[in-house]
């Protein structure tokens, strides 16, 4: 590939050092040229790391612009990558390139002049604008992409990547004694050294950093602070430690060029930020194995996880920071298990070569998308019951695009959803809210195919409203170009003639191939008639939910639980009778605790609905109970289902989240779905609501805590994985 990198040449910090390490890597297969505005520091690095570097003088923006445009056509690049607000702005006074423009965004664009007003008014406007502007851009960190997703920008087009670092043998690097001496400071060793390097400005929240570290100090005389950096609020930070510490104590180092040594005098690197991405100043400490102290920004909590690999805290906690720094000072072994576990995780995780690797990755998606676009339809809609705050559904939706992305990882996704932004978030795709029709015939008009689903759409019990608007997408869809698929659903029960005619006309004329995730759905779809489309007999796409079993540990831990403790869970709905059935549902979960040993916990997996039923319930058991909060990842949720020892439930995705993981489960079925889904996975752990009793409730525990195999889901699985395979047939049509 030929590749442009656009930046201003005169930033420093954590920009430059990505923009060069990037460079050196893509440079290794591919031909790349640095374009800078200024002869400066940063030219004359990426000249010395062998970088071929151009400097275009500039008179104007515009000037800059219209030569810029010639450049990169007459030289025929692939990709113009530009980093910083001036690159930003120069590419998109160019107009039409001639080839995809993309944006690293280093750090956040409505925080970047924080403190000037003028220059956010003036370049940080227009740099706003032209962001808007690009085929793709690339964020330094999970939460920046999910920051910007939040703000709008199309999901399907932004990528991640993080700051990768290198680790050569030998990191050149002055003894700890003699730097700190060269800096006209006489700490002995038997000082603590914390230490940050950032600029001094307000985004960096030095002002709670100079605070915590004079409780610091207060309580342990030994501790020191050297601070290296410039910035606009360097005199009142200067002058916030000069009235708090003890001087001596503080020590500002200015420009500090010797990153290596900087580190290596520390013996805690701290990070006080109140906005990141993914800065360098974590991946440059970790390497010279130093303790770390983060507040919990951007993509920090990928590298420090708090207790195991450093501490987070959130910004502006002057008073936990305090406590953190005290409790390293007085532990010198809890210094180094930290700086060793840092140092590790750096160096498998965030290497520099990834991130070239990665790098690539990202060009060759852009350009193979640019070039399928050009070729005509492109692309897939997928439509269902999405930002309703169900975590069924949102996990269902994870899997979908999971599996598309199996069939073609460049596949531009669109997902029609109550809450747009909540949902890009989500799932990193391009999201149109699922009442602008409008819109969502704009997005089918480019897509090749059109996916109703997962769960159960085509039915009336909540309402007929939903199932008239499902089956009116259907035809839009259709009648846009689209291949329709309906994927791994459920259908029925749809009550009243007039609705089942409705129904099977729509699914007989406008749908090309239907997945069903039971075979009750095949009896209700052959019951309405319908045998145009091609039928198959899959399994629910959930099924296909991976646990995340650390992320499930923290996740009771903060919520005051033991992680190996011994539970059961409950997760109920409201529905005609539930509330009848109480008592019996809540002396079952008291027999599991006098039994087994299995204290209860109740979840919501829709909060929305299920907050009140569940709060009564808890309300009533006697054994010790606690309400858990919702969990933010379908993955988290998945690894909870793992870690329990039973799930009681009527919701549908709790029951199949559970036996994914193999967990044991006892179903009370409100619905057809629910017992339907324990039929087709064989097991017997199932009671009608209408028919529940205490006593048929515990009878069907013992059954559930007798099962040494719990399930044999591997099959369902098997047939889950096939609405992929059957989604990429009609991509391929």
């Amino acid at each position: 590939m030929k590749i442009m990198h656009l930046i201003s040449g005169g930033d420093v910090g954590g920009a430059k050092t990505h923009v060069i390490s990037l460079l050196e890597e893509l440079s290794k297969g591919n031909e790349v040229e640095l374009v800078c505005f200024v002869d400066g520091p940063f030219a004359r690095e990426a000249l010395e790391k062998g970088i071929n570097t151009r400097v275009l003088k500039k008179r104007s923006l515009f000037h800059v612009a219209r030569n810029l445009k010639k450049y990169l056509k007459n030289k025929q690049f692939d990709i113009l990558h530009c980093h910083g607000s001036k690159a930003n702005v120069v590419s998109m006074l160019m107009g039409r390139a001639s080839c995809p423009i993309l944006s690293t965004i280093h750090s956040d664009p409505r925080l970047d002049y924080m403190g000037r007003p003028a220059a956010n008014w003036t370049i940080g406007l227009l740099n706003r604008v032209a962001l808007r502007i690009r085929d793709g851009w690339v964020a330094v960190s999970d939460a920046m992409k999910e920051r910007m997703e939040g703000r709008g920008y199309d999901g399907g087009r932004m990528h991640t990547i993080y700051n990768g670092i290198g680790f050569p043998k030998k990191l050149p690097h002055l003894p700890r004694q003699e730097y700190l001496s060269g800096l006209g400071l006489d700490w002995d060793e038997s000082c603590v050294v914390f230490g940050i390097a950032a600029r001094i400005d307000p985004v960096k929240d030095m002002t709670t950093l100079v605070k915590a570290f004079a409780k610091t100090v207060a309580d342990c005389p030994n501790a020191r602070l050297l601070i290296a950096g410039i910035g606009d609020q360097e005199q009142e930070i200067r002058a916030l430690a000069a009235e708090l510490c003890p001087a001596g104590t503080v020590h500002f180092a200015g420009w500090v060029s010797d990153m290596n040594s900087f580190y290596h005098a520390l013996d805690v690197n701290l990070l006080t930020s109140i906005s990141e991405t993914f800065p360098y100043a974590i991946t440059e400490g970790a390497r010279m194995r130093c303790c770390t102290i983060s507040t919990a920004v951007g993509g920090v909590p990928k590298v420090v996880i708090d207790g195991e690999t450093g501490y987070l805290i959130t910004p502006g906690d002057v008073d936990t920071l305090a406590q953190r720094m005290t409790a390293v000072v007085r532990d010198a072994k809890l210094r180094a298990k930290l700086g060793g576990a840092i140092y590790e995780k750096v160096r498998t995780e965030f290497s520099v070569e990834a991130m070239g690797v990665r790098q690539e990755e990202i060009y060759r998606s852009v350009l193979h998308r640019r070039d399928r676009e050009s070729q005509g339809r492109y692309g897939a809609v997928i439509c269902g019951a999405y930002g309703k705050g169900n975590a069924g559904d949102d996990a269902i939706l994870v899997c979908m695009i999971r599996q598309l992305r199996q069939q073609d990882p460049d596949l531009p996704i669109t997902v029609m959803t109550r809450k747009p932004r909540q949902t890009a978030m989500l799932t990193g795709v391009s999201t149109v809210h699922i009442f602008n029709t409008p819109a969502a015939g704009r997005v089918m008009k480019k897509s090749q195919l059109y996916i109703s689903g997962g769960g159960s759409l085509i039915q009336n019990v909540t309402s007929n409203r939903s199932l008239s608007y499902y089956l009116y997408s259907i035809r839009q869809a259709k009648k846009a170009g689209c291949q329709v698929m309906m994927y791994g659903c459920g259908i029925g029960p749809v009550n009243g003639e007039k609705y089942q005619a409705q129904a099977a006309r729509v699914l007989e004329e406008y749908v090309d191939l239907i997945a069903l995730r039971d075979p009750e759905s095949l009896e209700t779809l052959r019951a309405f008639g319908v045998h145009t489309p091609r039928v198959h007999l899959t399994a629910d796409p959930a099924l296909l939910m991976e646990g995340d079993d650390a992320a499930a540990g923290r996740y009771l831990a903060r919520n005051g639980l033991n992680p190996q403790g011994n539970y059961s869970l409950f997760v109920l709905r409201p529905w005609d009778g539930t509330q009848e059935k109480l008592a019996a549902i809540c002396a079952a979960a008291d027999y599991g605790w006098e039994k087994y040993g299995l204290a209860p916990l109740f979840y919501t997996l829709e909060p929305s609905r299920d907050a009140e039923i569940t709060r009564t319930a808890a309300g009533m058991v006697k054994a010790p109970c606690h309400v858990l909060p919702p969990v933010e990842e379908g993955a988290a949720l998945c690894g909870l289902m793992g870690r329990m020892g039973l799930v009681v439930s009527m919701r549908l995705h709790a029951l199949v989240f559970a036996c994914a993981q193999q967990t044991r489960v006892a179903a009370i079925s409100y619905d057809p779905k629910v017992s339907g889904f324990m039929s087709y996975l064989g097991s017997d752990c199932c009671v009608e609501l209408d028919r529940l009793t205490e006593q048929e409730l515990k009878t069907m525990l013992d059954r559930a805590m007798a099962q040494d195999t719990p399930h044999q889901v591997g099959h369902l699985k098997a047939l889950a994985n096939e609405n992929g395979i059957l989604a990429g047939e009609l991509l391929r049509m």
